[in-house]
């Protein structure tokens, strides 16, 4: 929902490098926090239009600690972690997924960068058809459990996203994924346009917030969850293109009108073209994508003040 902010919070400078714009920039840290043993899902819900085959069975989230460490430069493929489960899909509109046990800069379980950012180079940005049935995530309740989880920051509000989440049948990591992507889980988060709190809603949905307090976790939470619930349904039960658009992606978008804020006084307006990727195979896999340095654009880093 948020698109170039300045918070006006301090925080370290990990934090606050990923919180200054609703389309977030990559700490250069070179391992990964989240070493231990997961568990991966892949969703099932009747709510969502079925485009996935057969889902298989949990399968284990496993990194290693060598594995956890990621180049020092954009688009290096040494491997962040692993996982067994893969993305099951069946729209072919852009080629393979190309889908990998091991989870690295560009690519993951749940697909490529080059896969969900399908026609930036050319056309435009075309999503394939990806619902929450098809992703791998590992459950968020276990997730927050592991040490050195980035959902540590979230712990408190677990329940909360869990509750709304359900109610729309999304999974909880999903929501989670947004608020860190997006918060930093930092209910007190004020974007630069104004938005609010977790889920950094806009001010036209504080109408009906408790004694006007926009940023009340409850009240937060659970405008944010419906809407993006009410999104995805407006697209369709497309994941990859309500993702994009919760962070500010729109259709057609291309790497020249992503990147046309380059040299304009905001140059953190751009739309950060590893977003998708930071939260496929990053958040929903209880990676931190910025420690992860995941992705191969990395365009935010040319703005001043990113060294």
């Amino acid at each position: 929902m948020a698109r170039h902010h300045n918070v006006n919070v301090a925080r370290d400078d990990t934090v606050a490098r990923r919180a200054a714009t609703g389309k977030r920039c990559k700490a250069r840290t070179s391992t990964l926090a989240s070493t231990s043993t997961s568990t991966s899902t892949q969703h099932s819900t009747s709510s969502h239009k079925a485009t996935s085959t057969k889902k298989a069975a949990p399968t284990a989230l496993t990194t290693n600690k060598d594995d956890n460490k990621s180049e020092s430069s954009g688009g290096g493929n040494k491997p962040i972690g692993n996982v067994s489960g893969l993305i099951r899909i069946t729209d072919s509109s852009c080629g393979s997924p190309g889908a990998t046990q091991d989870i690295t800069a560009t690519h993951g379980p749940n697909g490529n960068i080059d896969w969900f950012n399908c026609g930036v180079d050319a056309g435009g940005w075309r999503p394939p058809m990806v619902t929450v049935d098809d992703v791998v995530t590992v459950p968020l309740d276990q997730a927050v459990k592991e040490s050195g989880s980035p959902f540590k920051a979230c712990a408190a509000y677990i329940d909360t996203f869990t509750k709304y989440a359900n109610e729309h049948n999304i999974p909880p990591i999903i929501i989670a994924s947004i608020a860190m992507q997006e918060s930093s889980c930092n209910p007190h988060t004020v974007g630069g346009g104004g938005e609010q709190g977790l889920m950094q809603i806009t001010k036209d949905k504080c109408g009906g917030a408790p004694g006007g307090n926009c940023q009340d976790i409850d009240y937060n939470i659970r405008t944010g969850v419906a809407f993006f619930a009410n999104t995805l349904k407006e697209n369709g039960g497309s994941l990859l293109k309500t993702i994009g658009n919760y962070n500010g992606w729109p259709d057609k978008m291309t790497i020249a009108s992503a990147t046309a804020a380059q040299h304009s006084d905001c140059c953190l307006c751009m739309n950060n073209l590893d977003y998708l990727q930071q939260t496929m195979n990053g958040w929903f896999l209880n990676k931190d994508p910025y420690k992860a340095h995941m992705g191969k654009y990395f365009n935010l880093d040319v703005c001043p003040g990113r060294g």
